[in-house]
């Protein structure tokens, strides 16, 4: 009969904290190593994580229609800049990427990387599956958890990584899905209740016009 084996795993969570470069190394070779752990082979077989992009672009267009903002403010122009880009970008798209598949996690969310002092470990498998290395970075570099607090050094991060220009090209195009996701989320935090601090949906706008630009 199969069994299920748990352990616990020693380490600090690097959201919240300062990142140095000696962790961002190690974060970077942990997602390195997720992302081949399964064969290729077998990786064939393994159903697509969920969260990819067109449930994601699904869940902006439910939004955008049900969204109202002072057409003055920020995350108003940002939404309809991303908005406007989106309708262009061809993401929408059926069928996979033409980039190799590797195996995601399925978030970005640096609570689930954790420091024990030598390495980056990583827990929180709920969503994994089938993906691709763009999407699954991008989901780390835009996830709220990698800039709120202390900002991740992306390009440090990213510089880590030996994409190829197919991946590259698809990378920035994911980031900027997953900004405007972040965007959409972050302006419906209840402002009595806020889950991030003040003023964070204005920084993720200017986060997500620079990736525009």
């Amino acid at each position: 009969m199969p069994t299920v084996v748990t352990s616990r795993l020693i380490g600090r969570p690097l959201r919240g904290r300062l990142i140095d470069e000696r962790q961002i190394k190690a974060l970077a070779e942990a997602v390195a190593t997720l992302h081949s752990a399964v064969p290729p082979s077998a990786l064939d077989e393994v159903p697509l994580r969920p969260g990819r992009q067109g449930e994601l672009i699904s869940h902006i267009d439910a939004w955008s229609a049900r969204t109202h903002t002072p057409a003055s403010s920020s995350v108003s122009l940002a939404m309809a800049a991303g908005i406007a880009w989106l309708a262009k970008s061809g993401l929408d798209t059926p069928g996979e990427p033409s980039v190799p598949a590797v195996f995601g996690p399925g978030d970005g969310n640096l609570a689930n990387y954790l420091w024990d002092g030598s390495k980056v470990r990583v827990v929180d498998f709920e969503d994994s599956g089938r993906s691709d290395r763009a999407f699954e970075l991008a989901e780390i570099t835009e996830h709220v958890s990698s800039w709120v607090d202390h900002p991740l050094d992306v390009p440090a991060f990213l510089g880590h990584f030996n994409l190829t220009p197919a991946e590259t090209s698809r990378l920035r195009e994911c980031r900027r899905l997953l900004a405007l996701v972040w965007l959409f989320l972050l302006s419906f935090d209840d402002p009595d209740h806020p889950r991030n601090p003040p003023g964070t949906a204005d920084r993720q706008a200017d986060r997500l016009l620079e990736l525009l630009d």
